[in-house]
């Protein structure tokens, strides 16, 4: 049907008791559910031959798919720069969004619905970061669809009406008023409401009309060129359908679309604008993006409320409470339909004695919080989090228009069952299930593409290498980095691979390259490694720099531990590692001398991660190859020269002494040396912090070894006056690492003093309650019954008295 013949039958249609005639421009608040419910009644009540919807034209092809069923708000319209996906904006729709129920309500009347406001090419193309703050992501900095001003125009309003609150303003003037003027916060009203649909619309025009000319643009000088196009749009449109038009846009740019101005003047003002070409689609969104303050959704507070307001066919405080109340329950607190009740009665109780028209979120969060949380807010937060802010992510159907990369991801999430999620959640692994093997791989895959949709944290359950845990939320920003992706490969393996090799010949340092073969095995990308270990190879052999070769072995070793849970082939990779280990075991000496203490902490630490990285070495080399022992000589050298810092010294005594190669009496001795009167305090203090320092265990093996703490008692005894000052920084980080139970011990066990060479035998009674050289058989006994109850092994049978 043509544009005439819409209008035509539109204008047939209508009674004599009908609105006025258009066109009709509707201002609104953006996600606002009073807006949503007022345009609704006005639609039906003017029964447009079109309707106008702010947002950018392009999006035009993709606005039918709002009514598959598959399309479930929050979604959002995503327009990106095709050479430049970094550069892209959002235009979000909840299911309460006045543009959202115009959309809806034209496609299922069959009336033509367009985008009105500036292209994207334009908009994108005018949008550049700031010169100090790189682009990190979608979120902009301006919303393209509702800029809100430097002069708040709702704030100006509620002032004036004599709140200091905006929010609770627009509350009781537009969400707690039903579009008949009821305060019963219903459904939207049935067809055949009166022309007084429209009076709000006028009042709030008028409203903006003054604060527009008090205010002009109210900060934002763009505004000008967006209402310009919008004015041309709407100009065609009135040539296509007659005055039978509603516009639906910002409140803020009513007064603006309605003034007289000439097609010339508002040309004049869309002449040499920028222009990039741009991609459109719609995408998921989550009512936690819409509760931001910055981009599109800046200033919705509460869009779970809103929702809720906007969905509840009646008696909204009454299912608000049963909400919470179920939330309650789910989470194991006792809330009863009693609760409920006096939850109700409470909430309008207080909007009562606050003189508003229905209880608002105000009152019914703090009713929840005396009556159902007992006046805590730990469980509220609880509540704002599930029900105020909501956690619901919306869904788009398949037929949307995507990217390659996006349309493979969506068949993988769907093929290994694992579904994008707005709340945060905890995924373990076993790599040793095919599936699971699978979501790690693709997890590992997208960290590398930097879609960053997982988190790897520590397991809870397990250190084994079969093992992964993650922590997952989706984002909508993550659409737009698939689409940055999208430049490397159509499958989210190739564009791994692809930008795998690419990083590692662009790569300079080794540590770069060891991460990159480890994160290769962790995504299964086979094709990627022939290129990253020719890489590696070439940069192991240049680089004669022990710190940068100590960097790299524990990454390669870790590598080396997946060929067994993960089936990938590390032969090339141990050989490197292997070449590093032995590079490191002669270098390590001379690097150790001449150290500054910053220089000789930084060196410890890789002391550590080498003795670790040369253990799982070890443990998968053949026979004979001798590795572990040249480890432990170049411990020994450590230990015994002089000139290594102390705190390297002490560190590689420790380490000897952890595996068993050194005995403890040569342990004493090397800790009587450097804690000898000849050794300054300071380096003495470096010995002691490299020994026992930290919460590896230092203070368990001061615990159990009293000769051990013994030299350190009498040594910290024997210091100088004038220099204890110097060394206790040292000395209170050293044992400010242990835990509590740790430092009381050592605390009784200094008070008792050291035990006489005689008493040490296994008859020797304890001198103070839990600490003695010998074994007490009284206490040990007592241990025995709980051991047996917690195997679960029969007690033994007591003998009768004779």
């Amino acid at each position: 049907m043509s544009g005439a013949a819409v209008a035509a039958a539109a204008q047939q249609g209508r009674t004599a008791t009908g609105p006025a005639a258009g066109p009709w421009l509707l201002g609104v608040r953006h996600h606002g559910p009073g807006s949503a419910r007022a345009v609704l009644a006005a639609l039906r009540t003017a029964r447009p031959a079109a309707v106008l919807i702010e947002g950018p034209p392009e999006g035009d092809a993709l606005l039918p798919l709002a009514a598959d069923p598959h399309m479930r708000p929050p979604v959002a319209l995503l327009a990106h720069a095709v050479d430049d996906p970094g550069r892209a904006s959002f235009w979000p729709m909840a299911a309460f969004s006045p543009e959202w129920v115009a959309i809806r309500w034209a496609l299922d009347h069959d009336v033509p619905v367009r985008f009105i406001d500036l292209p994207a090419a334009h908009s994108l193309a005018l949008k550049e970061p700031a010169p100090e703050e790189p682009v990190a992501g979608p979120e902009r900095t301006e919303e393209e669809g509702e800029v809100t001003p430097v002069v708040d125009p709702i704030r100006v309003l509620a002032e004036t009406a004599g709140y200091d609150d905006p929010e609770r303003w627009w509350e009781d003037v537009v969400e707690h008023r039903s579009s008949t003027g009821g305060t019963d916060g219903g459904a939207p009203p049935s067809e055949g409401v009166p022309g007084d649909a429209l009076a709000p619309f006028g009042a709030l025009a008028e409203a903006m009309g003054v604060l527009r000319e008090a205010y002009g643009d109210g900060g934002q000088p763009r505004d000008a060129v967006r209402e310009a196009y919008m004015r041309i749009q709407l100009r065609t449109a009135r040539k296509e359908f007659g005055d039978d038009v509603a516009v639906v846009c910002g409140a803020w740019h009513v007064p603006a679309l309605a003034a007289r101005t000439t097609l010339a003047a508002d040309r004049a003002l869309l002449k040499g604008l920028p222009k990039v070409k741009t991609d459109l689609t719609w995408v998921p969104w989550t009512h936690r993006r819409l509760a931001r303050r910055s981009g599109y959704g800046a200033g919705i507070d509460s869009p779970g409320w809103y929702g809720h307001l906007f969905e509840a066919a009646d008696r909204p405080i009454e299912r608000w409470m049963t909400k919470v109340a179920g939330l309650l329950r789910g989470e194991d607190r006792f809330v009863s339909t009693a609760h409920v009740i006096e939850a109700v009665r409470l909430a309008e109780t207080l909007a009562a004695l606050r003189g508003r028209p229905l209880a608002g979120l105000g009152e019914t969060t703090d009713a929840v919080r005396a009556v159902m949380c007992e006046g805590s807010d730990v469980p509220l937060t609880l509540v704002r989090d599930r029900l105020i802010v909501g956690e619901s992510l919306g869904e788009v159907p398949d037929t949307a228009p995507a990217v390659p990369l996006q349309r493979d991801l969506n068949r993988s999430q769907r093929t290994l069952r694992l579904k994008p999620e707005a709340s945060e959640r905890e995924l373990d692994l076993d790599l040793r299930k095919e599936t699971d093997a699978a979501r790690s791989r693709l997890l590992h895959r997208l960290r590398l593409l930097d879609v960053a949709w997982g988190d790897q944290v520590a397991g809870r359950g397990s250190t084994g290498t079969f093992r992964e845990s993650w922590r997952l939320r989706w984002e909508p920003e993550l659409y737009v980095r698939v689409a940055e992706a999208g430049v490397w490969g159509t499958t989210v393996l190739t564009a791994a691979t692809a930008k795998a090799a690419s990083q590692a010949v662009a790569a300079t340092a080794l540590a770069d390259v060891t991460a990159l073969a480890e994160h290769c095995l962790l995504a299964g990308l086979p094709d990627a490694l022939p290129v990253v270990m020719k890489a590696l190879a070439d940069r192991a052999a240049l680089d004669e720099d022990v710190g940068h070769l100590a960097d790299a072995l524990p990454a390669l070793a870790r590598s080396l531990r997946y060929g067994d849970v993960r089936s990938t082939d590390t032969a090339a990779l141990a050989e490197v590692a292997a070449g590093l280990a032995e590079r490191i075991c002669v270098g390590l000496p001379p690097a150790c001398t001449g150290l500054d203490p910053d220089g000789a902490e930084a060196l410890r630490g890789q002391v550590e991660a080498v003795h670790g990285a040369i253990g799982l070495l070890d443990t998968g080399a053949e026979p004979g190859t001798g590795l572990r022992e040249r480890w432990d000589a170049v411990l020994h050298k450590l230990a015994a020269r002089d000139a290594v810092a102390g705190i390297i010294r002490g560190r590689a005594t420790r380490l000897l002494l952890d595996e068993g190669r050194l005995a403890e009496d040569e342990a004493a001795r090397l800790m009587g040396l450097a804690l000898s009167p000849g050794t300054p305090p300071a380096d003495a203090a470096a010995w002691i912090e490299g020994f026992v320092g930290g919460a590896s265990g230092g203070g368990m093996l001061l615990v159990h070894d009293e000769r051990l703490l013994g030299l350190v008692d009498a040594w910290l005894t024997g210091v100088p006056a004038d220099q204890f000052t110097d060394v206790l920084p040292l000395l209170r980080r050293t044992f400010s690492a242990y835990e509590p139970g740790v430092r009381r011990t050592l605390g009784e066990l200094v008070r008792r003093g050291p035990v006489p060479e005689g008493a040490r035998s296994d008859d020797a009674a304890p001198a103070t309650g839990g600490f003695g050289p010998g074994l007490d058989p009284a206490r040990a006994d007592a241990v025995e019954p709980v051991l047996r109850l917690l195997l679960g092994r029969p007690p033994e049978p007591v003998e009768a008295a004779v």
